[in-house]
């Protein structure tokens, strides 16, 4: 193995795996040692994705590494086919790479009103509410072909597409104007196994201000309808195929999905 971080190599055999709907057994290369390389791996694999990102899944960096990787949230795109919008009391159906990593996370769902002016990075959560077209009830799916990628921290979760592999934008929030926390409980087939209170100004719209200033630090911008995945509620569930799980927000509805087996994508 290299003891040298390639961008390029890395990049490779992640998307493979992902095109093959394969898992990998190690991390394919020398871990990412920081933001810098993380995010240039990233920037790699996206550019073999044959697919269109339409936004952006956002998440914490655990306390453990804020030293080696020293920023609040991290980012991970989020591709078109992988955006499952579901009516009130529909079902999205997600695929996860077997053997790999694969985990649910209630999440709320921005969508992006308007494309953001090039080369401004500091938003707040106090200047963004003219992004923000509506917000959602919703649902991470995170999926690697690594089953320990969380495990390596976030130089490898940043590495692979930020272990998105899919955002389910569900029933909108329209009195999220007025609501300071949602409470939520998250199900898997049909057992509790987490609950947790949002809070609107420090989370999602938190979570919009950083992404906003990553991709303009990164030479680019949101655009007008792309999808903020604003980080984890309830907590990160294992799951694997063949199993449902269930979101309820109270008093704004509930989201529902059922796992599948992420199979060699089509050519």
């Amino acid at each position: 193995m290299s003891t040298e971080h390639h961008p390029q190599d890395i990049a490779v055999r992640f998307t493979a795996a992902r095109a093959a709907g394969q898992s990998l057994p190690a991390y394919p290369g020398t871990l990412p040692a920081t933001l810098a390389e993380a995010y240039a791996t990233q920037a790699a694999a996206i550019a073999r994705w044959p697919d269109a990102v339409a936004g952006w899944k956002v998440a914490r960096v655990n306390p453990a590494f804020a030293t080696q990787f020293p920023e609040e949230r991290l980012i991970g795109p989020a591709f078109a086919p992988n955006v499952h919008r579901v009516a009130a009391g529909g079902t999205a159906t997600c695929p996860v790479f077997e053997g790999g990593f694969a985990a649910v996370e209630a999440e709320v769902v921005i969508v992006v009103a308007q494309d953001a002016p090039a080369g401004k990075a500091d938003w707040t959560a106090d200047t963004v509410l003219p992004f923000v077209k509506s917000m959602h009830i919703g649902v991470e799916v995170a999926s690697s072909p690594l089953a320990t990628l969380n495990d390596l921290g976030p130089g490898a979760v940043i590495s692979d597409f930020g272990n998105n592999w899919g955002v389910v934008v569900g029933a909108e929030i329209a009195n999220w104007r007025e609501l300071e926390t949602i409470d939520v409980e998250t199900f898997i087939d049909g057992q509790s196994v987490g609950t947790g209170k949002v809070a609107i100004k420090p989370g999602p719209l938190g979570a919009l201000a950083f992404t906003l200033n990553k991709r303009a630090q990164q030479g680019t911008i949101l655009k007008a309808g792309d999808v903020i995945s604003t980080g984890m509620i309830t907590g990160v569930h294992d799951i694997r195929a063949g199993q449902q799980s269930r979101h309820v927000f109270a008093g704004a509805g509930e989201v529902n999905v059922r796992i599948t087996k992420a199979g060699a994508a089509a050519a």
